[in-house]
């Protein structure tokens, strides 16, 4: 293979690894504008030098630069935060070093323990056991109202036993924008599950944007099948995103990690 060739697969990989280490480092920082930061340093280093995705697999490398850099900077989070920014602040001091990272980076992004060990540092039982406390840490710090706008009832009713089964309760379940600014207004959640595109046609954005409008700001988590589409870097994105079709992990760790970070940002059209 040419020198020409192998630089081309790697910018190839790295393309398709794009959104996804966008979101990773947004959910490290608590900052789309940090988080893009970090993610272009993290190619810049990478496009530098070439060596630094030796023996890994590009999307592991990628990952495993992105944490590096991130971690050589302090590990730095969103500073000098009011209200549930600076609530967050407060929870995150609490878990146990590396295991919200572990978490996002197994349950989120897909990787194995085996992964997630390379990407931080760590043995493969360790990454395992950061995630699991992680989850325990979490889970013991936070339960709320959830409201859930889904259209499709298969959906909508995974969903509730999965929110429910974790403690949270369920205001109910709205498949169109308009059930869902009154389901919402009728019974203020903490947290709102969201589809994107709904039964009418209608827009779950928008029903999120309208929610917001009416209760304030409060933690969301969008699902899409096409999470690419929304992390262009575009226009203000969300903070938790997760795709269809959906691991039970995925959803718990969403869930777990919106409540318990309070992060608010959404995203608008």
């Amino acid at each position: 293979m040419t020198d020409t060739t192998e630089t081309h697969n790697i910018s190839d990989a790295l393309g398709k690894c794009l959104p996804y280490l966008r979101r990773y480092a947004r959910a490290l920082t608590g900052s789309q504008a940090s988080g893009d930061a970090f993610a272009a340093a993290s190619l810049e280093a990478i496009l530098t030098d070439r060596s630094v995705l030796d023996g890994v697999e590009v999307r592991t490398g990628v990952f495993r630069v992105l944490y590096s850099i991130w971690a050589s900077a302090g590990a730095p989070i969103e500073e000098g935060e009011t209200g549930m920014r600076a609530k967050a602040q407060k929870h995150l001091a609490k878990l146990t070093n590396h295991s919200r990272e572990a978490l996002l980076l197994h349950s989120i992004e897909g990787f194995s323990f085996e992964e997630v060990g390379t990407i931080i540092g760590v043995e493969t039982q360790e990454a395992n056991e950061l995630v699991q406390i992680a989850r325990r840490e979490m889970s013991d710090h936070v339960t709320g109202s959830v409201m859930i706008i889904e259209d499709e009832a298969v959906i909508a009713m995974d969903l509730e036993s999965i929110v429910s089964d974790m403690g949270h309760r369920v205001t109910g379940i709205a498949r169109t924008q308009a059930e869902a600014v009154k389901l919402g207004n009728a019974d203020v959640p903490d947290l709102i599950l969201a589809d994107i595109q709904l039964a009418d046609n209608s827009s779950g954005i928008d029903a999120v944007n309208d929610l917001l409008g009416d209760l304030g700001l409060r933690p969301v988590i969008f699902i899409t099948a096409f999470p690419e589409r929304l992390l262009t870097g575009n226009k203000p994105e969300p903070a938790f995103l997760i795709s269809k079709p959906y691991t039970v992990d995925q959803v718990l760790s969403a869930v777990s990690q919106a409540m318990f970070f309070s992060s608010t940002e959404t995203l608008h059209k």
